[in-house]
This record gives C-alpha cells, sequence and structure tokens, in this order.
C-alpha cells in the first residue's frame, strides 16, 4: 500500500521547491536565470557590439571620455573618427607588430562559446588546491590540443607555465646552464634569428651564461669545457623555416622555440620530440595579451630548475590567464579540432598567395623560397603559409631595404634586428585584415613603379 502524503511532509516539499528556486541558479519551469553575472554580461555584450565601423574595437577597460558611459572605439592603424569610419590614405602600413589580429574573426564568429566570466572571488590564493601556480586541467587540454594537431609529443614529459613564452625563453637558458661563473654557457643562434634570445640573455647578464653570437662561430669547437645553448625556432622568425641544431657534441643543449609550429604557419611533417620545446597561446589562439606560453620538458632535472626559476620570478602565470587559456582551448578541440586551424591556415594561405603575385612581378624585391609540404594533420599536400614575410631589396644600390619600405609607406622590422644584411625586411602577415589591405595597396603602388 502506498504510504500517503500528509500536511507536514507537503509543506516541507513546498519550502524545499521554494527555496530552491530562490537560489543564485534559477531553475523552476525548467528554465536558468542568472542572478549576479547577469549585469555583468549585458556589460559585456553593450561594450562588444559597438560597432566602430568595422575598423576598430571598443573594450570594457577601454578609455571613457568625460559625459559619455561607453568606452571610445579603438582605431585600427590608418582609421579614426569617433567610430573609426575615416581612413587616411597617406598613413603608412603597419607591418611591423606580431599581433595575430587575424584569428580575431574566428573568435567574434564564436563569441558564445569562447567567453567566460569571473566572479569576483575566484581563486584569490596563490595557488590552486594542490599548492602548485599550474592549473592540471589546463595541462591536460594542452595534451590534447597536441595530440589533436600531431606537432609535439607530451607522453612522459612535464609541462610548466610562463608568462608567454618569453618569461620560459630565459627559465630554460637559466636551468641549462652551470651554477658556475669561472665556465659560463654560451648562448647562440642561428641568423636570422629572433632578436630576443640576444637582448634578453646580455639584459639579464648572469654570471652563469652570456651571449656568443652566431652558431657559425661556434661549429667545430663544441668539444671544449664549456656548455653551450643553442636557440633553434622552427619554423624560423622571420623567415618561417623549418629548421633543425646545427651544433652537436655532449655539452650541446637546444632550446627549440616552437612558437609556430601549428598548422597555421607551416606543414606538419610529424611531432617534435626535442628535450625542451616552449610553446604560446598567442600564436595558437592569437591572445598575446594573456601572456601564457608553455615548455614541455623531458629530463626532470631541467624541469625543477625551471619551476625554481618561475616560482623565485612571478609565482607562477595568473590564475586568470589559466582560466581564459582553459576557456579557448575547450573552443580549439571541439568536433574534430579542425575548425580554428582550418580558418587560420586559409586565412594566411591567401594572404601569402596575394603578397607572392605582387612581389612575383617585381625585379626589385624578392621573398624567401618556401615550397609546398605534406602535413600529417590536413593528411595532404599543402602551399606555404608563413607568419612574416622575408623580404630582399635586390638592387646594389638599395642597401638599406628598410628605409627603401619606409619611404613608401611601409613599416617592417629591420634585417639587423635579427642579425642579418639590412637588404632584408620582416614584414608581418597576422595582423587585422585592414592592416593587410593596406600593406598590400602600398606594395602594389611601390612595384608598379619600377
Amino acid at each position: 500500500m502506498a504510504k500517503r502524503t500528509t500536511p507536514m511532509n507537503l509543506s516541507f516539499i513546498m519550502i524545499f521547491m521554494i527555496v530552491l528556486c530562490a537560489s543564485n541558479m534559477f531553475v523552476c519551469r525548467g528554465e536558468w536565470e542568472p542572478s549576479w553575472s547577469s549585469k555583468a554580461a549585458e556589460k559585456a555584450e553593450a561594450v562588444a557590439a559597438i560597432p566602430c565601423s568595422g575598423h576598430g574595437r571598443a573594450y570594457l577597460d577601454g578609455l571613457i571620455l568625460k559625459g559619455h558611459d561607453e568606452p571610445v572605439c579603438e582605431c585600427h592603424q590608418c582609421y579614426s573618427g569617433s567610430d573609426c569610419s575615416k581612413f587616411s590614405s597617406d598613413c603608412a602600413a603597419n607591418a611591423g607588430s606580431g599581433d595575430p589580429y587575424f584569428l580575431e574573426p574566428f573568435w567574434m564568429r564564436h563569441a558564445a562559446s569562447s567567453a567566460i566570466l569571473v566572479s569576483g572571488w575566484h581563486r584569490m590564493g596563490y595557488t590552486y588546491s594542490d599548492g602548485s601556480y599550474i592549473s592540471e586541467l589546463l595541462v591536460k587540454y594542452i595534451k590534447n590540443v597536441h595530440s589533436i594537431v600531431g606537432n609535439a609529443i607530451t607522453e612522459g614529459k612535464y609541462i610548466i607555465f610562463g608568462s608567454g613564452s618569453t618569461q620560459l625563453l630565459n627559465a630554460a637558458v637559466y636551468a641549462l646552464s652551470p651554477n658556475s661563473s669561472d665556465s659560463p654557457a654560451k648562448v647562440v643562434a642561428t641568423a636570422p634569428y629572433y632578436p630576443v634570445y640576444r637582448t634578453q640573455t646580455e639584459f639579464f647578464n648572469s654570471r652563469d651564461y652570456s651571449y656568443e653570437g652566431d652558431t657559425s662561430l661556434w661549429k667545430n669547437k663544441t668539444d671544449s669545457n664549456s656548455i653551450f645553448i643553442e636557440f633553434v625556432t622552427s619554423p624560423n622568425n622571420p623567415d618561417g623555416k623549418l629548421t633543425r641544431g646545427i651544433l652537436e657534441g655532449p655539452n650541446v643543449k637546444s632550446i627549440y622555440d616552437r612558437a609556430y609550429y601549428w598548422p597555421h604557419f607551416t606543414a606538419i611533417p610529424s611531432p617534435a620530440d626535442d628535450d625542451l620545446m616552449v610553446f604560446t597561446i598567442s600564436k595558437l589562439t592569437g591572445h598575446a595579451g594573456s601572456r601564457l606560453g608553455w615548455a614541455i620538458i623531458k629530463d626532470k632535472a631541467v624541469y625543477q630548475k625551471m619551476l625554481t626559476y618561475l616560482d623565485m620570478n612571478t609565482m607562477g602565470v595568473s590564475r586568470e590567464a589559466q582560466l581564459r587559456a582553459l576557456k579557448l582551448l575547450d573552443v580549439v578541440v571541439e568536433g574534430d579540432g579542425k575548425q580554428l586551424f582550418q580558418f587560420a591556415y586559409s586565412t594566411m594561405r591567401d594572404r601569402w598567395t596575394r603578397l607572392k603575385q605582387i612581389i612575383s612581378k617585381s625585379k626589385r624585391f624578392s621573398l624567401q623560397k618556401l615550397s609546398p609540404q605534406y602535413c600529417t594533420f590536413f593528411k595532404r599536400q599543402r602551399d606555404p603559409s608563413p607568419a612574416y614575410a622575408w623580404v630582399k631589396c635586390e638592387r646594389q644600390q638599395d642597401k638599406n631595404c628598410y628605409e627603401i619600405l619606409e619611404a613608401a609607406g611601409i613599416n617592417g622590422r629591420e634585417g639587423s634586428l635579427y642579425s642579418a644584411d639590412n637588404r632584408y625586411v620582416r614584414l608581418s602577415l597576422i595582423r587585422s585584415q585592414d592592416d593587410f589591405d593596406i600593406l598590400i595597396n602600398k606594395l602594389k603602388n611601390l612595384v608598379a613603379k619600377e
């Protein structure tokens, strides 16, 4: 016989339902409604909806002018006005910086799935519950992304986070150097190379290591008692070529900067399995401002030394940066994990194709030579899609290519910054579509004058 519901039991059930419906997460009538987060969400969407004529962006943390209640539009290069609608044709093309705005349209299309709202009391302590500064869930997501892409082996290795790859580069130099001022490690790289390797090493001015120039100076001299630390960038910045270390011997340690080893910028011939590899979210998702990078390390002792460096330096990466990275990578691995990479590759391939078409008509300028290559991620032959154009001025009298392009309204970066000849200039292809279109028009005009 079924037990009859008493008035007391009925009253208890009704009180329980009222309490449930009055909680922070309203679930009455099968619906969920936000409470404390609603105003923050409304404000975020309102600011994101400010159009800025499609040539700029408004941000929650942007400047608010007196008498206004909304942040101002921050305009793209060559655009101005309160709504970024005024274009200046006399403005120079910004092809110098490596801000990866080319991925912005992808994230705007995935606004809902990539958005995140953080409570005011989110992880206020210094560490996670396990006492570390590293989100174990984010580590799992990073390993999953590498597994999907097939660009790095993570099994049996250690992963550590840094404030972008920049912090990790010096942490790696520190970890690989001997604790001896009598025989400091020699830090080297092969030109053309990313200038931070030299400038950062010289800036910290450590007794345990020193910058010693190009690897070509030491190719047959690694049998000395000195430790050599070779920076290897693959794909290389600035020319986009896949490279390997040059120095050999028991005293040679390598730091592989794999920032651009993603299907956006290069074919993935095989997963990298180097002893120490550095990646960054800025060139994966485009979020350079989040300042999050990671190193994949084979040797436990090296991992421990890098961990000590980072603990003493910054006590880890901000919890908010790790949370945002987690949300972004959750979008990256959605479905078959190819949406971001297909968008990024097609964008960069098309930009490279347009650039090549213009430079091919010139006898004054040339580009680096890159060939189609089989990619294990796309499972087919793919055309080149480098992050940067490495432009050379071919005329004998054009000894400073940067000045030649600058006079034509194109701002790039001098070859000497990369320890190369000033007949070379690096042009960034990863900025916004506005930036790229302006660059293309300036180059067309320059080539047409030959």
